[in-house]
């Protein structure tokens, strides 16, 4: 049984999480937040800056407030950021307000939807794709520990990523 009608997706940067999410509420007739377009919006900086002036700890703490803000709300459609999992807190109000649905992705195909983005504090390093792979194996048992659901995007289109996470969600199987 669904804990609420909300869906959050979590997962790394590059899994897809907004571009899915985006058409994910528009199928199912939900609104859409991004969490780190939240921060932005309440902060009025972008992320790479909150990182630079208030390093990651201050970045978390914003984000934390944040995600229980808007884990709070109805019928919406989360994505997530992709370190939202490290704060205990933040994975507690995930899994106990809505269903989770983890967007796996392989390190090359997060490095091929990330490299040109230059607003990815945590990939400013001289090996991105080694930094994508330490931190999937970081993350990647905290996703799957409060995942409902477990979709791989390698290769799929975002209307078919959304259609196959749709299908799964309770209550939509017959829709």
């Amino acid at each position: 049984m669904m804990k609420s009608s909300n869906i959050f997706l979590v997962g790394l940067m590059g899994s897809g999480k907004t571009t899915i999410g985006k058409e994910l509420a528009r199928a199912l007739g939900k609104e859409f937040i991004d969490s780190d377009q939240e921060i932005e919006r309440r902060t009025g900086a972008n992320i790479p800056l909150i990182f630079e002036l208030e390093g990651e700890s201050g970045f978390r703490n914003r984000e934390r407030q944040v995600i229980d803000d808007l884990t709070q709300r109805q019928d919406i459609v989360l994505a997530t950021g992709g370190g939202a999992v490290l704060d205990a807190t933040n994975r507690t109000h995930l899994s106990s307000r809505g269903c989770v649905v983890y967007l796996r992705a392989s390190v090359e195909q997060l490095h091929k939807r990330t490299r040109k983005d230059p607003h990815r504090p945590l990939l400013r390093t001289a090996d991105p794709k080694e930094r994508l792979r330490e931190l999937t194996e970081q993350r990647g048992a905290l996703y799957e520990e409060i995942a409902d659901i477990t979709m791989n995007t390698d290769n799929l289109s975002p209307k078919t990523l959304a259609s196959r996470i749709r299908k799964l969600l309770p209550g939509e199987t017959s829709k």
